[in-house]
């Protein structure tokens, strides 16, 4: 089997409602949709939601990385060989995990497919149960967070991810207010996004949320600070998540030496796609480390890829993959039953695509053949 056209699409995908956490606000959702052909008549597709914040991407950046790299160095090669397209990919080109991730993606949709079978087979077989999901609030008003925690206690959801990070004094009143709206009846998480910036602040913000028994603090201190985690561990009994710090291999082996986080979110876009991320699962696996599988507000297809990542590894405990739940249109057909994703036994990744709704949506495409 071989690779001989693939359809590359910028597009924005209309929210509901704006999402604001602590270093942007989105109306839309930009996001690069690929469609990859094959000469044996197999179809897959991939997505990339880059984030110049976490990875350096940006959805221009990533169309034309697409265009001018990775794609040539990938088209007439067998699309069921995930390996040989990673170790193409990345002598095309160092770093950019999103855009990578959009290939990745569509090759494993196209494997399970050929294979039919889903990928999380592909990945080792999966859990007994549907995957849970919060639900994700902006940084919004306290009196409004308290009302929105109240609706979503009434929608079933279990779990509630807070990001905090613009305010930090009103933050505290920002969980407070959702702890006292619900009481002890869901679980609240709390995701800064760098937001608190020093490891001073960061310490004496998690000082202040111990009365609300926030179940942990995700990313509360820079990016690049991968070695304060440590410093902050030491100082709080409040469990920690490394998000934006941790990206590759390389980070995950300084958390690990340094003992310094409880958990760790793997994003398919931050670690190029789903092979490297079952990758570090694996790796976080064998040092008694807990992932989360979280997402960039992805479409259907990244949101699909992600959820049989996260059904085929035990140490896998957490899932934030509500993209679609946001979307007034989506590119596909995932469906929740909150707060549960539903993932069937499908081919591939088990969602339909609707080529029509993303030529709707889209600002800016290519077409590349062999």
């Amino acid at each position: 089997m071989r690779i001989f056209k693939v359809d590359v699409h910028m597009i924005e995908l209309p929210l509901n409602e704006p999402f604001i956490i602590s270093y942007a606000s989105y109306d839309k959702m930009p996001a690069i949709i690929i469609k990859m052909y094959t000469d044996q008549g197999i179809i897959g597709y991939g997505e990339s939601v880059p984030d110049e914040h976490v990875t350096g991407e940006s959805v221009h950046s990533v169309f034309d990385a697409l265009k001018y790299q990775l794609i040539p160095a990938i088209i007439g090669k067998d699309p069921c060989n995930i390996m040989e397209i990673h170790d193409l990919m990345n002598a095309a080109l160092v770093g950019n995990g999103a855009a990578k991730a959009a290939v990745d993606i569509a090759c494993y949709d196209i494997l399970g497919k050929a294979s039919n079978l889903p990928v999380y087979s592909l990945l080792g077989g999966r859990k007994k149960d549907q995957p849970m999901i919060p639900e994700v609030f902006s940084i919004l008003e306290p009196d409004v967070l308290a009302k929105k925690a109240i609706q979503a206690r009434n929608n079933g959801y279990k779990e509630i991810k807070m990001k905090l990070g613009i305010d930090s004094e009103k933050d505290v009143a920002r969980v407070k207010a959702v702890r006292d709206a619900i009481g002890e009846d869901l679980l609240i998480r709390v995701d800064v996004n760098q937001g608190w910036g020093s490891f001073q602040k960061a310490k004496q913000m998690i000082k202040k949320l111990e009365p609300y028994n926030v179940t942990w603090v995700e990313q509360p201190i820079a990016q690049m600070d991968l070695s304060m985690f440590q410093r902050l561990q030491e100082s709080s009994f409040t469990p920690l998540m490394a998000d934006e710090s941790l990206i590759n291999a390389q980070h995950l082996r300084t958390l690990v030496e340094h003992q310094s986080v409880d958990y760790i979110n793997i994003k398919l876009m931050k670690s190029g796609g789903i092979y490297p991320a079952y990758q570090l699962a694996t790796q976080a696996e064998l040092f008694g480390i807990h992932c989360q599988i979280g997402s960039m507000v992805e479409s259907s297809i990244a949101s699909a890829a992600g959820f049989h990542v996260a059904l085929a590894k035990m140490n896998i405990v957490s899932t934030e993959i509500s993209g679609p739940t946001k979307f007034t249109k989506d590119v596909g057909d995932l469906t929740y039953s909150l707060p549960y994703a539903n993932i069937t036994s499908k081919p591939g990744l088990g969602i339909n695509v609707d080529d029509d709704v993303i030529k709707e949506l889209t600002t800016r495409s290519e077409e590349m053949m062999l």
